[in-house]
């Protein structure tokens, strides 16, 4: 499966969520309930992942960890905030880049429509 293949299907899995709970809860409860939707679509799908950061040839483990990812091909960042700023994408960007992903998706679910709160990164897709 395609990297965007599986993004189409956590969108689909994004927007259940998103009518059924509608904006205004902790972000723990949209990542929990949207990791469930992926799985019960079909993917693996893991969640709270830890990345290593390598630093001068040395492994780090310093404490990162992507929200949810998915068949070990798209980063998926889930926030419950106003609004998405530039510091979540450059977030996002990063843990593609220390994951080798190439496709991440940063959820915001507390919006009105979650089509306005879908963004999507790419690392040299």
């Amino acid at each position: 499966m395609t990297e965007n293949e599986i993004a189409k299907i956590i969108v689909d899995c994004a927007y259940k969520v998103h009518y059924k709970l509608g904006p205004g809860l902790l972000e723990s409860v949209y990542r929990e309930c949207l990791l469930f939707e992926m799985k019960k679509a079909g993917l693996k799908a893991l969640k709270e992942v830890p990345i290593s950061v390598v630093y001068d040839e040395i492994k780090m483990d310093c404490g990162f960890r992507a929200d949810i990812i998915a068949e070990e091909k798209v980063v998926v960042e889930v926030k419950a905030v106003e609004a998405l700023n530039s510091v979540f994408l450059a977030q996002t960007l990063t843990y593609l880049r220390l994951t080798n992903c190439k496709l991440g998706l940063l959820i915001n679910f507390h919006v009105i429509k979650i089509k306005d709160g879908i963004k999507r990164v790419v690392n040299g897709l």
